[in-house]
């Protein structure tokens, strides 16, 4: 075999230097209504760089997509210290980034352009999504593979169709939505029609992949800034102040929640209220006052001050009102300050009395992992990180979210470069099982270094300036056009959530306890957050358990 092709599952990772499982062909079952995948590798065996022509040919009313797996690089792809579950701990060339590949032809002529690499790995990424109205069965997809010189090489995937729909989303999914990094890259007046057009793509993309709560800047959300520092201005609201009265143009913000509503996106947060980490100061406001444009409220400003205090009356009570208007009531999250940790305790509780009177009616949410928060009532609906929800679960809480950044690196599920697709896509075994509403991610595309003290290009520096171990700071990279380009691990995270629907679908057929029970086949010890299966072929067996008995529920039914 002059070059060495196969085909395996998606939670095998293909590095340059690394032979790959894989065989021939590969089986794959899905449902209507989801994307499955598998990963193609490919070697370069010639001595120079041959291009290779990849086409796809699957039967009426499978829609195929294939892009190349590039490799990223990682100056920090893990913390000093580590637990076994990670594929490689040196910085490195990582596969993440899915480009679009040339073609040439339509149709059934259409083939792909991919070049080998001498004495390397590569690898294809193929998505397989089925129409509604194709009948349950068994599908073959073929992919043929053919160089200028003529060595041709053939791939099969078995398709296994089970005649059911996976049902909507119901848990909520939040990946920070950073307005002001498109504006950034791009080099684009933030809200302009330029920028507009940028976040409509993005945004529609963020719910196509299972993401259905966003973070909306009705001011700058005050994140990851340094102290005293400033992040772009991002301001849906046009506020103006004339003597003690301020009034406030929801225009763009209604604009928003449109494009955001069209989408698919139920749910919005509101920016936070206070700065992250203590809740000591105002975000950045910026208001019109006297003809000025004026940096209102920042960090120069206390968080207790009157002058804030009564903008906060003002402000979400303007708020509130427009939001009853839209019908998002029940829709809104505000949240009060990012990560607070039990030594502000108090400047929190503080925080939050002062806002508490004007959102009675609205859940309140903050990432935050201290279990005195819960004892002393101070949030509606908690978000702990996934290595601190001991406590919480025990206390049997309901409504729990859950969360992980740079801090969950130890025995947790992740999403970092370095660590098995697997330990990221077990979290929806993990939501599932104990009846998690909500997860809440930080970086969709946070594209500055830690603190926002500079801007970065995402396909140089993946780890935010060597603070955060790469793939924690986004899951997309800013293509050309405005038009943004996946990850492995954004692939992964919407696998994550159709496995949760997955056993949602089970459960409505045959119980929860008997999913449970299925999930726990092949363990050897109750399934946590820090215990789980840790093998690739346990967690792709169990969905295909699930999709089996899915499959004959409906046959009885």
């Amino acid at each position: 075999m002059g070059n060495n092709w196969k085909i395996t599952d998606t939670l095998t990772k293909v590095f340059a230097d690394e032979v790959p499982d894989g065989q021939g062909s590969i089986r794959l079952s899905t449902l209507h209504r989801e994307t499955v995948s598998c990963v193609i590798a490919y070697f370069g065996a010639a001595d120079w760089g041959r291009y290779w022509k990849v086409s796809v040919k699957a039967p009426e009313k499978i829609e195929t997509r294939l892009r190349r797996v590039e490799l990223v690089p990682s100056a920090y792809p893990c913390h000093k210290e580590q637990d076994d579950n990670y594929l490689r701990i040196v910085p490195g060339m990582y596969p993440d980034l899915l480009h679009d590949l040339d073609t040439e032809g339509d149709g059934a002529d259409k083939k792909y352009l991919t070049k080998e690499v001498p004495g390397q790995w590569r690898s294809l990424w193929l998505d397989v999504t089925v129409d509604a109205e194709l009948a349950g069965g068994d599908y073959a997809i073929m992919i043929e593979t053919e160089t200028e010189d003529g060595e041709k090489e053939t791939l099969k995937a078995d398709l296994h169709v089970v005649d059911a729909s996976l049902p909507p989303q119901k848990l909520l999914h939040t990946e920070w939505f950073h307005s002001d990094c498109l504006a950034d890259y791009y080099h684009v007046k933030p809200f302009s029609e330029e920028h507009w057009k940028i976040l409509e793509n993005f945004i529609r993309l963020y719910a196509a992949r299972g993401i259905n709560t966003i973070l909306t800047p009705v001011f700058t959300p005050p994140l990851d800034t340094a102290v005293g520092g400033e992040r772009t201005t991002v301001q849906l609201l046009d506020i103006r102040k004339d003597g003690d009265t301020y009034s406030f143009d929801f225009s763009k913000l209604e604009r928003w929640i449109g494009i955001c509503r069209f989408a698919g996106i139920t749910h919005f947060e509101m920016a936070h209220l206070f700065t992250q980490w203590g809740a000591k100061c105002a975000p950045k406001i910026m208001v019109w006052e006297d003809g000025t444009l004026r940096h209102k409220f920042g960090w120069h400003t206390d968080a207790q001050s009157p002058e804030y205090a009564d903008f906060l009356a003002q402000y979400l009570t303007a708020l509130t009102d427009f939001l009853k208007e839209q019908g998002l009531q029940d829709k809104v999250f505000f949240h009060i300050s990012d990560e607070p940790g039990e030594e502000i305790l108090e400047d929190y509780k503080k925080a939050r009395e002062m806002v508490l009177p004007y959102i009675q009616r609205f859940h309140t949410i903050d990432a935050l992992s201290d279990i005195g928060f819960c004892e002393k009532g101070l949030v509606d609906l908690f978000a702990p990180g996934t290595n601190c929800m001991e406590p919480f679960l025990e206390r049997g809480m309901e409504g729990l979210w859950t969360y992980y950044c740079t801090g969950q690196w130890k025995e947790v599920s992740n999403r970092f470069m370095a660590m098995p697709s697997a330990r990221t896509r077990i979290l929806g075994v993990q939501l599932y099982l104990y009846k998690i509403s909500g997860f809440l991610h930080w970086g969709f595309n946070f594209y500055n270094s830690q603190y926002s003290i500079k801007h970065i290009n995402p396909y140089a520096v993946t780890d935010a300036g060597e603070a955060f171990p790469s793939g924690d700071a986004f899951l997309v990279y800013p293509g050309e056009g405005g038009v943004p380009e996946e990850s492995i691990r954004l692939m992964l995270m919407q696998q994550v959530m159709q496995d949760v629907r997955a056993f949602e679908l089970l459960e409505s057929l045959v119980g929860r306890e008997r999913v449970c029970e299925i999930i726990a086949e092949g363990t050897d010890e109750p399934i946590t957050f820090k215990r789980y299966p840790k093998e690739k072929e346990w967690l792709l067996a169990l969905r295909e358990r699930v999709n089996a008995e899915i499959e004959k529920a409906i046959v009885i039914q």
